[in-house]
């Protein structure tokens, strides 16, 4: 079967909502610079190649926030399909409780820990606002 010449090119990225003991739900804004600039987002990243989405974050989470966590600390929570311009994104969401660190910005980008009832009030890329009912519904 082949794909239709307008198919777009699949692009698989791993999210986490991090949580923490206060039941918050850690968000990252885009730098300047970055497509989606200025908008919130869940930490995480594109996977590699011979990479796992768990090993993604993993490695995304210890280069952007500065923290170390682990692949049995990763819970599979849900995940956003999203048609943008030029690319389909595919990411799944995972919860995460436990980790080791204080994250911060290692990139620049601006953090804030949000209370899922207020998650609405940040301008979120369209792929990420699916997915706030949801969590907002878990926590």
């Amino acid at each position: 079967m082949t794909q239709p010449a307008s198919a777009k090119p699949i692009v698989l990225v791993a999210a986490v909502a991090l949580v923490d003991t206060d039941g918050r739900v850690l968000l990252a804004q885009r730098p300047e610079g970055k497509s989606l600039a200025s908008l919130w987002e869940f930490p995480g990243g594109k996977v590699e190649p011979g990479e796992t989405p768990e090993h993604a974050l993993v490695r995304e989470l210890k280069e952007e926030l500065g923290i170390d966590t682990w692949t049995s600390c990763l819970a599979p929570f849900t995940f956003a399909s999203h048609a943008y311009e030029n690319f389909h994104l595919l990411m799944p969401l995972y919860i995460c409780r436990k980790w080791q660190g204080e994250p911060h910005g290692q990139e620049g980008q601006v953090l804030a820990w949000v209370r899922p009832q207020r998650m609405k009030d940040y301008p979120m890329p369209p792929a990420d606002v699916p997915l706030v009912a949801m969590l907002r519904d878990l926590l």
